[in-house]
């Protein structure tokens, strides 16, 4: 039985557009991504649910990523253009009539806080951080893991110690060992349906999760693929480590979709989702929003 599949919205961000295209020039990324008057352009944090056949009475419930969430504090959720003060994830969770506490399984491209920030709960004066989903196991590739826990100064600022620390100390911490984007990594929580691709353009070790679907393989594509301008293999984000590097794996993991009739998941484009993969007479891959 193929699972069900929902793509849950999480707070929203506006980061600066020249950031988020890298090197593309501002009157090519404009069109695709319009800014505002600071140069912000709209981002989401989108989460996936995977939703399997009952066991045990109710469906296995697996949560890829959390999205930013509402931990920071005023001042910084306005530096980072979080748009919402509420946690988002969770309003959206309790409109299909489920909590955090519902879900099995939650996996973690990387642990960058705007992809990690929604495991934790809403910024409340006085108050410390606490850990949300308290039934699941949180699945991390081993080197974000080592990431997060000595970070560069490149990318100090992208983490929440005190998140890593919560993480281990939950005792439902499962690391995945693999590398490179054709891995048959696979993770003993979820067990044989799901697939893990690796990537290092963006941060080591980035986990890209495939699920079987009744539309083919579908990978979360997370930050080796925001949205859908990404999809055009020379368009990188300034915040990424090694751009050639991540444009080598964006490669590889698309034409592996391709061949597959795959599709691919992005967590920030703030209009479309699910695309399948195609590719032009040119040569140029793109995206078809399911």
């Amino acid at each position: 039985m193929t699972p069900t599949l929902t793509a849950l919205p999480g707070n929203t961000q506006k980061l600066d557009g020249g950031a988020m295209y890298g090197n593309c020039p501002r009157a090519v990324w404009e069109r695709w991504s319009p800014p505002d008057a600071l140069g912000r352009i709209d981002l989401a944090c989108r989460a996936l649910l995977v939703e399997e056949g009952a066991t045990k009475g109710r469906p296995r419930r697996i949560l890829l990523e959390t999205g930013i969430g509402a931990f920071f504090e005023p001042k910084l959720r306005e530096r980072y253009g979080v748009v919402e003060s509420g946690h988002v994830l969770l309003d959206s969770l309790a409109a299909r009539g489920l909590s955090h506490t519902d879900i099995d399984v939650v996996v973690l491209s990387h642990l960058h806080f705007d992809h990690a920030g929604g495991l934790l709960s809403a910024w409340a004066e006085g108050d410390a951080p606490q850990l949300l989903f308290p039934r699941a196991t949180y699945v991390v590739g081993r080197r974000a893991w080592e990431r997060a826990l000595a970070p560069h100064a490149r990318d100090r600022a992208s983490y929440i110690p005190a998140l890593q620390e919560l993480l281990a100390a939950s005792g439902r911490l499962e690391l995945v060992d693999g590398e490179g984007v054709h891995s048959a990594a696979r993770s003993t929580t979820l067990g044989g349906s799901y697939r893990f691709h690796f990537s290092d353009g963006h941060t080591p070790g980035l986990l890209l999760t495939e699920v079987d679907t009744d539309r083919g393989p579908l990978v979360f594509a997370g930050d080796l693929i925001p949205g859908l301008p990404w999809m055009h293999l020379p368009i990188t984000m300034g915040y990424d480590r090694y751009p050639e590097l991540l444009i080598d794996e964006k490669t590889a993991l698309l034409g592996d979709l391709l061949a597959r009739g795959g599709s691919v998941f992005f967590t920030h484009d703030p209009a479309v989702g699910f695309a399948r993969v195609v590719r032009d007479g040119k040569g140029k891959f793109s995206g078809e929003a399911w």
